[in-house]
């Protein structure tokens, strides 16, 4: 099993290249999907939310109200450390089950966005890195997400910068053409892949 990173900046499109890899058959771990998936409605997980944070976290047909309790954690570091030490654990178990039953010449990608700032690039193979230059970046969020360009910038100066995401890559895909251009680099980088799994 070849165990990649894929992370880049907010705007770079990462989900795009996410995307593209696991049309070519590769299996995508999105961390993100998963911490919403062990808190849905009937889990362990939302029970415990609800136990630590009270019934006003849900909303009406029994789902997490991800903005009410955004609001209480992301201002009080303690309440927040108290939501990871229930989420991270079950993501934890849940892309371990994932990685137990996969095949053993599966491709796994791990859709990080954080993998330069939390230093955890050796957990992997091979680091990819999706890169796009900030001004870029900043025109795609205000684009596709509706962020003011105040917004965008503090969340990419809240990031880690360019150069310190491209010093991390063993691969980088840059993601500022056509997205002709984008197909041809993950074609490449597929190719590439498939090498380092027969010699894995």
């Amino acid at each position: 099993m070849l165990k990649i990173g894929l992370t880049g900046g907010i705007g770079s499109g990462k989900s795009e290249v996410s995307k593209r890899l696991a049309a070519k058959g590769a299996m995508v771990i999105d961390a993100d999907v998963i911490a919403r998936e062990v808190v849905e409605p009937g889990t362990p997980g939302l029970a415990r939310v609800v136990e630590t944070f009270g019934e006003d976290v849900l909303r009406p047909d029994g789902s997490l109200n991800r903005e009410k309790l955004g609001s209480i954690v992301f201002n009080d570091s303690e309440k927040l450390a108290a939501l990871n030490a229930i989420v991270h654990p079950l993501v934890g178990e849940r892309v371990a089950e994932l990685q137990r039953t996969a095949p053993d010449d599966t491709i796994m990608v791990y859709d990080v966005p954080l993998l330069v700032e939390n230093n955890l690039a050796s957990m992997y193979d091979v680091v990819i890195v999706v890169d796009a230059p900030d001004e870029l970046r900043i025109r795609r969020l205000a684009a596709y997400r509706g962020m003011a360009e105040a917004d965008a910038k503090a969340r990419i100066a809240a990031q880690a910068s360019r150069d310190e995401r491209l010093a991390a890559a063993d691969i980088v895909i840059p993601n500022d053409g056509s997205l002709e251009d984008l197909d041809a680099r993950v074609n490449e980088v597929w190719d590439e892949l498939l090498r380092r799994a027969a010699h894995a």
